[in-house]
C-alpha cells in the first residue's frame, strides 16, 4: 500500500533530482483510483498549471499502468474533451506508475521542467527511492486495478 510516508519520500527524491538538474517543479504522488495522497511545489514553479499539470499525469499514471504520455494507447486513441482534465493537451511526459512487488500501487507526476524528458526523469528518481524499476520493460501488459475493474464493468 502506497502511504503517506512513502509518497513523500518520493517526492523528495524527485525534488532532489530536480534541483540536480537545477529546475524547479511540482511532483504529485496518487493511488490507483487517482486520489491524492502528496503534492509539493517548489519555490520558483510554474504557477498553478504545474501543479494541475502534476496530479493529471500522476493520475493518468495510476489508472493505466503505464507513463503519462502513453494515456492515449491505453484508450484506443479516442479524443474526448473529458481528457483535458485528466492531462492536457493529449498526454505529456512526466508520471510513471508506481509498483511494489509488481502491482501497481499509484503514479506519480512532475511537471514544471523546460523539457518533459526532465519531468519524467524527476519522477524516475522518485520512485527508484521506493525501490520500483521505471524502465520500459516493467510496464509492459500491466494494467492498475482501477483500469481492470472498469474494464469490466
Amino acid at each position: 500500500m502506497l502511504t503517506l510516508s512513502k509518497a513523500r519520500k518520493i517526492i523528495d527524491h524527485a525534488l532532489e533530482r530536480a534541483k540536480g538538474l537545477n529546475i524547479s517543479v511540482s511532483v504529485a504522488v496518487c493511488d490507483t483510483s487517482g486520489r491524492l495522497i502528496a503534492l509539493n511545489q517548489m519555490d520558483g514553479s510554474v504557477g498553478w498549471e504545474a501543479d494541475r499539470y502534476s496530479i493529471g499525469k500522476a493520475i493518468a499514471a495510476a489508472v493505466t499502468g503505464l507513463p503519462s504520455d502513453r494515456l492515449f494507447e491505453e484508450f484506443g486513441k479516442v479524443r474526448s474533451s473529458a481528457w483535458n482534465y485528466v492531462v492536457q493537451p493529449l498526454g505529456q511526459r512526466g508520471g510513471l506508475p508506481i509498483l511494489e512487488a509488481g502491482v501497481i500501487q499509484g503514479g506519480c507526476g512532475v511537471s514544471g521542467a523546460p523539457i518533459r524528458e526532465q519531468d519524467e526523469e524527476c519522477a524516475s528518481a522518485g520512485i527508484a527511492a521506493f525501490g520500483s524499476r521505471t524502465d520500459e520493460s516493467t510496464y509492459a501488459g500491466r494494467r492498475s486495478r482501477s483500469l481492470s475493474m472498469a474494464s469490466s464493468a
